[in-house]
């Protein structure tokens, strides 16, 4: 365990517990917690006019302060009074379990903080962006089941191998762009990648599309009216940025509906449009009706086809409740409808998400193959026998049976016994010296053991994942880069210190400290660094020293005049310190 567990992640499967990294809060330094504190103040002052209300509230409720950097075990004792949990990963995970971490309640947040140099946004997961972004929003209860409902469908969408390869170009550009020292081609090389994977996806896969909706709801979301709206994405709340540029005339606002789903977005560059739900509620309503055109509700051959191209470990679910998992590769089909699917490899049937005793991947090892539909001729399902007609038509223990099925599909054999469910309906019939053709191919034969037929006129669902998660060795998860922490050289190591001595003074731990010779040394040694000369006005504004306050409103004068950049960045710490209530 390198986490602190609690009831709510004890639920958690150990598939997903693989990605939970502990948080090691000791490895912040003084200047994470400077740039935590900078954006926290800067955002609650000006977040406070132009986020929804749960914003503020979910602060406190959440236990999340302006002033340390979130320890995750305090969260965790807080968060669980409102029924959620949270937990450190490193960096992005699958955007599968992400989502289905959301499914149980529980808050993914990325360990790292972006550097000094980026305080205004990182394309990279961080502890600002989840923490501060996403948390708060929690605490409304009607947004947190919209939240933990996203996750329960969002974890059954059917992806396609190239949005995995997409997901992995991102988590690169993300960590090379967080890193310092990268040099610029190799960025421009990660951004013309991704750009080259989105233009040519093809047809969007489902989590394609849900995951375009997850942005333009819980990333990047306003809600209220198009001409006033209210912020609650997390990517806008923790961005001191794009938070101030959504509002601009610059960004249209469009009503949020189910074409979010069918809008692209670039996760480098701010976005352009952004769509505005009435209210909380109406997301829910949005999700559903995206959910009705996924194959979780829809099935058909469609499903199937989804899975397949898929290449992932996937469910097909049929009308008898018999739930079949594993890698499909096949589907024979006739007028539209499928006729025969087949896995390869490890597959496992369950029923209501319960493995079926007899029927592990141990039993499975080289797939399963099964006729789907009615028999040729018979206008009832063989599902919707009673044993009567079963008898009738000879579907009984100890008969040599041909049955045929509509879409020239034979099985012939001998019939051992039945498989029912609990209300008694028969969902698996297993044979012995049985021949499965399609017309001519041979798709089972006697030598291949016993072949367990399954019992379904329909496919009524096909989604992601095993229908058990006991089922399968989900434990399998290999990042191919991880996020890089920075060498940090001798003078970066001192001014670390100086930012721990004023940040201890400010706390009131070390009074002794001298603040002008910290700050005659930031001139001299670092006259590029402005975020812990703004910390030095604040203490000297607080403490009536007039003339300390002038000496460093002209070094910060300095810097600005150097680079340009960072002016904004510094009248805004300025602005905060000389405001009327300025948050402390």
């Amino acid at each position: 365990m390198t986490f602190e567990s609690n009831p709510i992640l004890d639920k958690l499967p150990s598939h997903l517990k693989q990605y939970i990294k502990p948080q090691n809060y000791e490895d912040y330094t003084a200047i994470d917690q400077a740039v935590w504190r900078y954006v926290m103040r800067k955002n609650v002052d000006y977040l406070s006019r132009v986020a929804h209300n749960s914003y503020l509230d979910g602060l406190k409720k959440t236990g999340i302060s302006v002033d340390h950097i979130p320890n995750m075990y305090g969260m965790n004792r807080i968060l669980k009074e409102i029924g959620w949990a949270a937990v450190a990963v490193d960096g992005f995970i699958p955007p599968s379990a992400f989502m289905e971490f959301q499914a149980y309640n529980v808050l993914v947040i990325a360990g790292d903080i972006r550097q000094l140099e980026h305080i205004e946004y990182t394309p990279a997961p961080d502890i600002i962006h989840e923490g501060a972004g996403h948390a708060p929003i929690i605490a409304n209860p009607e947004y947190a089941e919209y939240l933990r409902r996203f996750g329960e469908i969002g974890s059954k969408a059917i992806s396609n191998t190239k949005d995995y390869e997409l997901y992995e170009a991102v988590r690169h550009l993300s960590i090379i762009k967080e890193a310092p020292g990268t040099p610029q081609d190799t960025i421009d090389k990660a951004e013309a990648k991704i750009e080259a994977l989105q233009e040519n996806m093809g047809e969007p896969s489902e989590i394609a599309l849900i995951r375009n909706l997850h942005w333009w709801t819980v990333e990047y979301g306003l809600i209220g009216s198009q001409e006033a709206p209210k912020i609650y994405g997390a990517g806008l709340l923790s961005s001191i940025g794009e938070s101030a540029w959504c509002m601009t005339d610059k960004v249209q606002k469009v009503p949020y509906s189910i074409e979010a789903a069918h809008t692209s977005f670039d996760i480098t560059k701010p976005q352009p449009q952004l769509f505005v739900t009435p209210d909380f509620a109406y997301l829910s309503e949005v999700l559903e009706e995206f959910a009705n055109t996924m194959a979780l509700r829809k099935g058909g051959l469609n499903g199937v086809k989804k899975v397949i191209a898929s290449k992932d470990l996937c469910t097909v679910e049929l009308s008898t409740g018999l739930q079949i998992s594993g890698s499909f590769t096949e589907v024979i089909e006739n007028q539209n409808l499928p006729v025969y699917i087949s896995t390869k490899g490890l597959t496992a049937l369950s029923y209501r998400e319960k493995e079926l005793v007899g029927h592990s991947t141990k039993h499975h090892v080289d797939g399963f193959g099964s006729p789907i539909g009615k028999l040729k001729g018979i206008n009832l399902a063989i599902e919707d026998m009673s044993p009567r007609d079963l008898k009738a038509y000879n579907i009984y223990e100890g008969e040599t049976i041909v049955l045929e099925f509509v879409g020239d599909i034979k099985v012939s054999g001998d019939i051992i016994t039945g498989t029912r469910n609990l209300r008694g309906e028969i969902i698996l019939i297993t044979f012995q010296n049985c021949t499965v053709t399609h017309g001519k191919r041979v798709l089972f034969e006697p030598s291949n053991g016993l072949y367990h037929m399954a019992v379904g006129e329909k496919i009524v669902a096909a989604y992601n994942g095993p229908a058990d998660l006991c089922s399968f060795d989900l434990v399998t998860h290999k990042i191919s880069s991880t996020t890089i922490k920075p060498t940090i050289s001798p003078a970066r190591k001192k001014l670390q210190q100086l930012y721990q001595q004023i940040r201890e003074f400010r706390e009131g731990t070390n009074t002794t400290i001298s603040r002008n010779k910290v700050f005659q040394e930031v001139k001299e040694n670092y006259p590029d660094d402005w975020l812990l000369s703004v910390e030095l006005y604040e203490l000297a504004k607080n403490n009536n020293d007039v003339e300390f306050a002038e000496a460093i409103l002209a070094h910060l004068q300095e810097v600005k005049q150097q680079q340009p950049f960072l002016g904004h960045l510094i009248d805004d710490g300025i602005d905060l310190v000389n405001a009327v209530g300025a948050v402390s």
